[in-house]
């Protein structure tokens, strides 16, 4: 009964969120392309040192929970992320939205305007988004 109730419960849950090392990971995937562990691992180093072990271990939890997909058809293996960027960060977002604001997207979008000071051009960026959504709710 307990097996059963674990794996309805996952059935029924969002995909799992990358954690910050995966991230990283991904990021070097939506900027370069499909890669291999090498030479993910030469990017991240590149920045801060990261093991070729460590990189590797990454990636099978990744894999495992559905963030990228291995390319076994050829040597070495090659990963590409499963879901775009723009994907990733809604479900980043929307989670966060929930679990930390209660759902409040007033209170979400405050919180990241007190937090860093925005450039001219974000607040424009803002401004126009804003229009754009009270011209499509009237």
């Amino acid at each position: 009964m307990t097996k059963s109730f674990v794996n309805n419960t996952r059935m029924a849950s969002k995909r799992p969120g990358p954690t910050k090392g995966e991230l990283a990971i991904l990021r070097v995937l939506w900027e370069g392309g499909p890669r291999s562990v090498r030479d993910i691992q030469r990017v991240l180093n590149a920045s801060k040192p990261t093991g070729y072990t460590t990189v590797l271990k990454l990636l099978q939890i990744m894999t495992d929970k559905g963030l990228v997909e291995r390319d076994e058809t050829q040597r070495p293996q090659i990963y590409r992320t499963r879901y775009s960027q723009t994907q990733t960060q809604r479900q980043l977002v929307s989670d966060l939205l929930n679990r930390a604001f209660g759902g409040s997207v007033k209170a979400l979008v405050l919180q990241a305007l007190a937090t860093k000071k925005s450039s001219p051009e974000e607040l424009q960026a803002i401004e126009e988004v804003l229009d754009r959504f009270e011209g499509e709710s009237k």
